[in-house]
């Protein structure tokens, strides 16, 4: 017989899981000893399909079974039936588990059979629990009603079971969604570092080093040269990887608002909260925060942003409970926050908590010749943006581009790209392969433009000339006079030259030859 204290005893065992990966095994436990058999199983109902997920009692590929409700009388009887159901001793029904039995072989004798239907409170079946006892009389003692009471309790702890991993199920799902838009935001645009230089050799390779640690990283650099791609690179290769990179860009915060947006803000905390908003440090939590022109932060900002990278506790405004985060910070500025210290516009402690790993990204001009690799990489974006099958540059092109200053770095390039791409659709729409002149990239205004060599050449008495270096003059300058006859256009040169246009550029250049052009 089974008491009210053994039905307490029960419902508090029910409630209590040591190890939450155990949930099933853990209720057929709990019955085992208010209910004492050879065998017990819990099985889920799975549209007109049985399936083991706890046992005791019987062989291990029980487990592995399915049991179509259907093919089996006495488990189809359970499964419609409202309260526990016994079967009688010489029931002629087959019983699912012969020969199944971990401490029987052969055919089970006669037997005690017992069967709890798991209902939810709509009355809709969720699970069995089946009872088998060698004693052919040991569940006879048993009341009924005290058996439903047991039935109820297993039922729901199981929903309860069955709602978590619902839970866990679409928490793992969100944070897998979460992680696969966080990368496709990060890869969208390309994450790829492009350039073979020997300065942008030496950045991949301070990059790769810096990613695997915990340091906080400063990179510095002007506007324009590529400072977010080397915190989204720094980001990816990093344990982090999987967690979120988030952006704040320090230039464009009002300065009353500033606490708020880095630590977020409780409902009420000031006129227009009107509900709880996290900050970008707990969106950052186990992530990157990634704090551009950080040189712009106000100072009153920069010693709360201090207290965070000393002991990672954060306040949210208009709370007094004080939270702790792990977040990695990276930050970049275009300024030179040395000056900046020495002129007291930044605090020196922040400064070098900020920079235990600085990193300077060169300026495009001096990048030897990456402006072509780059130019190539946007010429690629840009036709699958306008829809062109083959978009090229054209030698001249490529040394104009080579020649220029860029004084607005990758950025200024890109954008260059994009216009000349745009010109050169308009007035090539009819050909097959768009060619970008230099006419379209908007470098080379006649006003401005003057021809001279990369590197002064003096002029010595012809005495001191080897023939090589005689004719090497001579035709540096037929090139240099024939292009400013023609208005240092390169294709008329050339005819007048008689020489192919590629080949001219290709001589023009080893001539050191340069078209120096302004806006």
């Amino acid at each position: 017989m089974i008491t009210t204290e053994t039905l307490l005893k029960t419902a508090m065992q029910l409630a209590v899981i040591e190890q939450p990966h155990c949930h099933y095994q853990h209720i057929i436990e709990c019955v085992k000893k208010a209910l004492p058999s050879d065998a017990i199983a819990l099985l889920i109902r799975q549209d007109d399909v049985l399936k083991p997920m706890a046992i005791h009692g019987l062989m291990p590929d029980t487990l592995g079974r399915r049991f179509v409700i259907n093919d089996h009388p006495r488990l189809h009887a359970i499964c419609n039936a409202s309260q526990p159901l016994q079967f009688a001793q010489d029931c002629p029904l087959p019983d699912p588990y012969d020969g199944l039995l971990s401490c029987k072989q052969g055919d089970i004798p006669v037997h005690a059979c017992l069967g709890m239907p798991l209902l939810d409170k709509n009355d809709d079946l969720l699970a069995v629990i089946t009872l088998d006892s060698l004693n052919a009389k040991a569940f006879d003692e048993y009341d009924l009603q005290q058996l439903a009471v047991l039935s109820q309790l297993c039922a729901t702890q199981l929903k309860t079971t069955l709602l978590l991993q619902q839970y866990q199920n679409h928490a793992q799902h969100s944070n897998a969604l979460v992680q696969e838009l966080n990368r496709e935001a990060l890869t969208r645009d390309g994450v790829e570092i492009i350039g073979q230089s020997a300065a942008m050799q030496s950045l991949k390779n301070d990059i790769k080093l810096v990613a695997g640690s915990e340091f906080s990283v400063l990179i510095q650099g002007d506007t324009g040269v590529g400072k977010e791609l080397v915190a989204r690179n720094i980001h990816l290769h990093s344990k982090r990887s999987q967690q979120p990179l988030i952006h704040l860009n320090c230039a464009s915060l009002p300065e009353n608002l500033a606490e708020s947006e880095f630590f977020g803000h409780a409902k009420g905390a000031f006129t227009g909260a009107e509900s709880a908003r996290q900050g970008k440090f707990q969106l950052a939590d186990g992530g990157t925060l990634f704090l551009d022109e950080i040189g712009e932060l106000p100072l009153a900002m920069q010693s709360k942003l201090l207290r965070v990278l000393q002991s990672g506790e954060i306040q949210t405004v208009g709370e007094d409970k004080v939270k702790y985060v792990d977040v990695r910070v990276i930050a970049a500025t275009n300024r030179n926050l040395k000056d900046e210290v020495t002129q007291g516009r930044f605090r020196a402690d922040l400064y070098h908590r900020l920079s235990v790993y600085p990193l300077h990204v060169p300026p495009l001009n001096q990048r030897e010749n990456d402006v072509i690799l780059l130019a190539g990489f946007f010429i690629e974006k840009t036709a699958r943006k306008l829809a062109i099958e083959q978009l090229k540059l054209s030698v001249e092109a490529q040394l104009t581009l080579a020649q220029y200053s860029w004084p607005g770095n990758v950025r200024e390039l890109e954008h260059v790209i994009s216009r000349a791409a745009l010109k050169a659709k308009q007035s090539q729409w009819q050909q097959a392969i768009i060619t970008i002149e230099p006419e379209h990239c908007e470098l080379n205004l006649t006003t401005s433009k003057t021809v001279s060599p990369l590197i002064p050449r003096p002029k010595p008495h012809e005495s001191e000339l080897s023939l090589k270096q005689a004719t090497d003059a001579f035709t540096h300058h037929l090139i240099t006079q024939q292009l400013a006859h023609h208005e240092f256009n390169w294709a008329a040169t050339a005819r007048t030259l008689n020489i192919d246009r590629a080949n001219l550029v290709r001589l023009a250049k080893r001539l050191g030859i340069t078209i120096k052009k302004t806006l």
